[in-house]
């Protein structure tokens, strides 16, 4: 039986990227050695990383002025060293959801930190709209897709002071204008590669201005002068980066990721909103193309046991939602195929019609 693969994370990968990094665990390069055990000083690796670095600038337009890094600690470790480079008196933060709020506790350590605007009223299940971006704060942060609650942010925001921007969960899955930002970063475990490895993309000039001392492995300019190279990198999830760069690219870039990922979204929350059974939780102007949030309307909420188990029984893997939240989540990401959300509209649409007609034999009886 197929298996279709809905993980929010570490997620779905394209198969020829998958195929390609088995390959070079076997034989990296001709070389005779796996990728796992080259040096990362050697021609080889370097090669490889310095191929990632072009291809990230290529497929997201990244302009002058701007260096790539690809580093240790993921999304969460950039929770602090954002503040630790940046943050000089005040930072303004959205707050939208689990990970934005993790990021502004450990901003908080290093400086006033504004909520300029919170979700958190209707359990983060919107995006604030018509907030205030003060203009005397260092930073203004934002989390374009928030994974556990199903909404996203679908523009690039104009902001007077540099915007930073955690993508962990949309990067690479529409076009964007990085001179918008001042720092984009993410763990690399949604739409670009295995957990593992983290990206930064930051403009030079932002980096600097802070009084404090920044421990080496913590300053973002030490990393930028030794080529992501300060200390041993992520070498597999590097080259697995590197092939998915090459696999967008090669299908037409982010015009045709957003093209195919608004399609499969539409798929699937156009059979949610028309289900008796199923329930949309996202505010409709926020849902995002990544993760899509659902739960049981109220009088089958008893039944969401019953369709986790049959889903799974299909072949539908990870779509029961965050722990913290309950209901379930369908992770759509760039290399999630639409014949996998197909799938699991079948699915879905399968129990309903069983639940549906045992509920009209039900009511006969009752009569």
């Amino acid at each position: 039986m197929k298996k279709h693969n809905f993980s929010a994370g570490p997620s779905v990968l394209a198969r020829t990227v998958i195929e390609k990094t088995a390959e070079a665990v076997l034989d990296f390069n001709g070389t005779g050695l796996s990728v796992l055990e080259v040096s990362h000083r050697g021609k080889d690796f370097i090669a490889v990383m310095d191929e990632t670095v072009e291809l990230f600038r290529e497929v997201l337009n990244v302009p002058e002025g701007y260096e790539v890094l690809f580093l240790h600690g993921g999304a969460s470790l950039n929770f602090c060293m954002i503040p630790f480079n940046l943050l000089q008196k005040k930072a303004a933060y959205l707050e939208t959801g689990t990970w934005a709020k993790k990021a502004i506790k450990e901003a908080k350590y290093f400086g006033q930190v504004d909520i300029v605007a919170s979700s958190k009223d209707k359990n983060f299940s919107y995006i604030p709209r018509n907030f205030e971006i003060p203009s005397d704060a260092d930073y203004f942060h934002i989390t374009t897709n928030n994974t556990i609650f199903g909404t996203q942010i679908h523009e690039d925001i104009e902001s007077p002071v540099p915007l930073v921007a955690d993508m962990s969960s949309d990067i690479c899955s529409r076009p964007m204008d990085v001179s918008r930002y001042g720092l984009i970063y993410g763990g690399a475990q949604k739409n670009l590669g295995p957990a593992g490895a983290g990206f930064v993309v930051v403009r030079k000039d932002i980096l600097g201005k802070v009084e404090r001392d920044i421990p080496s492995m913590l300053d973002y300019r030490i990393h930028i002068e030794n080529c992501s190279m300060f200390n041993t990198p992520p070498c597999l999830p590097v080259f697995t980066i590197r092939e998915t760069l090459k696999w967008i690219r090669d299908l037409g870039g982010l015009e045709k990721m957003q093209e195919v990922n608004a399609r499969k979204a539409a798929m699937l929350y156009d059979v949610i909103d028309n289900s008796r059974v199923f329930l949309g939780t996202a505010e409709k102007e926020s849902r995002s193309l990544m993760n899509v949030c659902f739960v049981m309307q109220d009088e089958f909420a008893d039944l969401e046991a019953e369709f986790l188990t049959f889903a799974q029984s299909k072949g539908m893997i990870g779509i029961k939602g965050h722990r913290s939240v309950g209901g379930f989540r369908a992770s759509i990401y760039n290399a999630l195929p639409v014949e996998s959300v197909q799938a699991l509209i079948d699915v879905m649409s399968e129990f309903e019609d069983k639940k549906r007609k045992l509920i009209m034999q039900n009511n006969t009886i009752h009569k």
